[in-house]
């Protein structure tokens, strides 16, 4: 029995070298960035016969999403080898997380259309088996099968309206498709193109009225949560918005659809967040609310809205991971997410507390946090955009919503007296302190030495 708990206790740290993988991505793309000029490049036939090829292309866009998708899921991998320490079968997570965290950079490098294809499906199918990890649950079960076929189901959408670009274009690179847009403008089969289009984006950002999968999908565990509903997955679609907005930012169409939705999004799920007990699907509401207001901002037709887009994409990724990963830290140690029995926390877990003060303030854009700087760029946008004023009070009421998201999860939860039921509980060990820490410190650091990322998200707002 001892032999056994031995094992038990120590057999998680034989996954730490696990991370070495996403922080030899995140090396090597800081020291590219430093020294090699952006784009970056690569091609290679891949079926000569349609003259498709394996073509990647990374501009300030795509090393800025890379540098999300690395950077966070270095710190998500080690969150993940001390939540899971005790898990039965935790080895299929901990293979599963780079098979997606590949499946994400190939995404976000692919210049092909049909690569693009087959790595947005590969997020997908992955997406699936990392929800439905507790397999033997029947919610669990549903849960990811809604997302698989919610997001499967616009990816052959998307699929459609790919190769309808294409053919207009006379393309299969993306970055051709954009530039060509002009010449294809008045192709009676464009409107088509982009419903498609949008259908695969609106499904994997969770868009109304698709937006119900991503809080059904918090039956996954958290590690997963906060890494691909947060940081990285739901954002391909905000991702693939933004790449093809240069093309059709002049359409009415297009600009109708992404503010439209992307505002009628971000107000019902910040209703349906104040309506929420459960701590992670609070966080999963509000996460569909700021997609819908980065769609929104896509579709702004003001010079200031790019800006807007890259800001609130990096801030949220920042802020709301960590916060994912506090609600499952109060889960682990107490056994509940519900906010209406827990209180005072921040008596028995000081770290945890922090964590959550830190991410608050950048939630809620209060000084000093980068989530400030990025409220000021939206409002900077919207006053440029000259909106109507419907969408003017959505933003008001969404932002109201975010300080209420922000206060419950730093404030309620950790203040006022400790309930009686919580007096045993103890701190969680550090891999699953440090994570959470050093994500929420990036969103005050970054304000503190603006130098660091000003120039990437500038330069990432160009591109779009």
């Amino acid at each position: 029995m001892d032999v056994g708990r031995l094992s038990e206790r120590n057999g998680p740290s034989s996954w730490f070298w696990l991370t070495l993988l996403p922080l030899s991505f995140f090396a090597s793309l800081v020291a590219g960035l430093i020294w090699l000029p952006l784009p970056w490049h690569f091609a290679m036939p891949w079926v000569p016969s349609l003259d498709v090829s394996i073509a990647l292309r990374v501009d300030a866009l795509s090393a800025l999403m890379l540098l999300l998708i690395t950077g966070v899921g270095t710190l998500v991998f080690v969150y993940a080898v001390g939540y899971l320490s005790h898990t039965p079968d935790r080895h299929r997570i901990f293979l599963l997380l780079p098979l997606f965290m590949l499946a994400m950079i190939g995404a976000v490098s692919a210049d092909d259309v049909i690569l693009l294809f087959v790595f947005w499906e590969l997020t997908s199918i992955t997406s699936f088996l990392l929800v439905g990890f507790k397999h033997t649950e029947a919610e669990t079960r549903d849960a990811a099968r809604q997302a698989l076929f919610v997001t499967m189901g616009g990816g052959i959408a998307l699929l459609g309206g790919l190769l309808l670009l294409s053919d207009m274009a006379g393309t299969w690179a993306l970055s051709g498709i954009v530039a060509a847009a002009p010449a294809y403008a008045d192709d009676p089969r464009l409107p088509y193109a982009i419903v498609l289009v949008l259908l695969g984006a609106f499904t994997k950002s969770a868009q109304f009225p698709f937006h119900f999968w991503l809080p059904n999908a918090m039956s996954a565990p958290t590690p997963v949560s906060a890494y691909l509903h947060s940081a990285t997955m739901v954002k391909l679609g905000i991702y693939l918005m933004a790449r093809l907005d240069p093309a059709f930012n002049n359409l009415l169409m297009w600009e109708i659809l992404l503010i439209g939705t992307g505002t009628f999004t971000a107000v019902w799920a910040a209703v349906l967040a104040l309506r929420e007990r459960d701590l992670k699907r609070i966080l999963a509401r509000s996460t569909v609310s700021a997609l819908g207001t980065l769609t929104m901002l896509i579709g702004l037709p003001s010079s200031g809205s790019g800006l807007a887009v890259v800001a609130f994409l990096f801030t949220h990724a920042v802020y709301k991971a960590p916060l994912f990963m506090v609600a499952g830290n109060i889960d682990h140690a107490t056994g509940t997410r519900m906010i209406d029995h827990l209180a005072g926390l921040r008596r028995v877990m000081p770290w945890t507390a922090a964590a959550a003060v830190l991410a608050g303030i950048s939630m809620a854009g209060l000084p000093l946090a980068f989530g400030f700087v990025a409220k000021d760029i939206i409002a900077d946008a919207k006053q440029q955009a000259d909106l109507l004023a419907v969408v003017s009070y959505a933003l008001l009421f969404i932002n109201a919503t975010a300080m209420a998201v922000a206060g419950v999860a730093a404030i309620r939860l950790f203040w006022g007296p400790l309930e009686n039921q919580l007096r045993d509980v103890r701190e969680v060990n550090w891999s699953m302190l440090l994570p959470p820490l050093m994500i929420a410190l990036v969103g005050i650091e970054v304000e503190l030495f603006p130098d660091v990322v000003d120039p990437l998200l500038l330069s990432a707002a160009q591109a779009i």
